[in-house]
């Protein structure tokens, strides 16, 4: 008898579903991102995740996108998408490190994996697996969003020619590297990307990263902060797709499917995009604005930097079981991966940069 009523549940919950699809049921969600109306890359990068699932689910799955012009909150997703107020999110993990620190592990780390290593942990080395004990206790679900690839070290009013140039530094910086940079005396702060160029300007803030030229270029940075300096702190930075678990699980299998399917085409359709924008606005930037100053930190500065980020890795290991582990699995794939790495990818550029 237990048998029968399992069969006649199952027969009625598939018969249910092919007379949803039959008749054509629209599901509607609501995703908020961290970004402001029709952002380059960002922003642009969700419509078209919108619009793609609405074509692949002929119809029946139809996303309403909001900016953080009109929700207000872009370093709220995290809270608007477990609460159910929004049934998804579009931002970055290291954003909400100050609500749940094992959050900012999924960006990105200083020192850490370049976007093809942080992607080939995440899908085949256990990084998903660690993802969904960090935010699957918060009613969420987490996909790879896009990644900017190696970010810029910053823009500087000042240039830094050693860790004392460090002391007292107002700089806009997230996750762990604000950690880092405290440890060496500097002050990071948090603050939305529409407010960037208004701190600067003001001496909010004494210099900022962002991300690369990608987005660099249009914000004109360049013209109060002449420094630009390369990269430490973020090797591969990842946004990230949130979900309402409750909803996700509410939507027929067949849409499940499709929204993954739009969330890995779209992360991947962003990374290509942030690449081909860094080239064409580089050669911009090279162009027409030959006062911008390229910059390495001294190897004294790097020494400093990679010495505060083990010694925070070490504390945040040893206070927390789930923060070890992934700490652990980040830096045992990170060290396979970058022995291929060094004579796949760095190989091929040595060998041939002087043809």
């Amino acid at each position: 008898m237990r048998k029968g009523l399992l069969c006649f549940t199952a027969l009625l919950a598939s018969c249910l579903s092919i007379n949803a699809i039959a008749e054509g049921k629209v599901y509607k969600l609501k995703l908020a991102e961290s970004w402001p109306t029709k952002f380059p890359l960002l922003d642009t990068g969700v419509q078209r995740f919108a619009k793609m699932a609405e074509q692949m689910s002929d119809g029946r799955l139809v996303i309403r996108v909001d900016s953080a012009n009109k929700h207000k909150a872009p370093l709220g997703i995290f809270d608007l998408v477990k609460s159910g107020q929004y049934d998804m999110g579009h931002s970055a993990s290291y954003y909400y490190k100050g609500k749940v620190p094992n959050t900012m592990f999924f960006t990105t780390m200083p020192f850490g994996m370049t976007a093809m290593e942080q992607h080939a942990w995440y899908s085949y080395g256990g990084g998903k697996e660690l993802m969904a004990k960090v935010y699957e206790p918060h009613n969420l679900l987490t996909f790879p969003g896009g990644n900017t690839g190696v970010q810029m070290g910053g823009w500087f009013r000042n240039e830094i020619n050693s860790v004392d140039d460090l002391q007292n530094l107002k700089m806009r910086i997230p996750g762990f590297a604000g950690e880092v940079l405290a440890k060496l005396g500097a002050t990071p702060v948090n603050i939305p990307p529409a407010e960037l160029y208004t701190a600067l300007e003001r001496n909010t803030i004494d210099a900022l990263e962002w991300v690369g030229p990608s987005l660099d270029l249009r914000m004109g940075f360049h013209k109060i902060a002449p420094y630009y300096y390369t990269g430490w702190h973020e090797p591969g930075s990842e946004n990230m797709f949130l979900v309402n678990k409750k909803k996700f699980e509410s939507l027929p299998a067949d849409l499940q499917a499709i929204l993954e399917t739009a969330m890995r085409a779209t992360a991947f359709d962003i990374y290509v995009e942030a690449t081909a924008m860094s080239t064409n606005n580089w050669a911009t930037m090279l162009q027409e604005y030959p006062d911008i100053k390229v910059r390495t930190f001294p190897k004294e500065v790097l020494t400093a930097l990679k010495k505060a980020n083990d010694e925070l890795l070490a504390e945040h290991a040893a206070r927390d079981p789930l923060a070890k582990e992934i700490i652990e699995s980040q830096q045992s794939f990170t060290e396979k991966a970058r022995a291929y790495t060094l004579i796949s990818d760095l190989g091929y550029l040595e060998s041939t940069k002087d043809l």
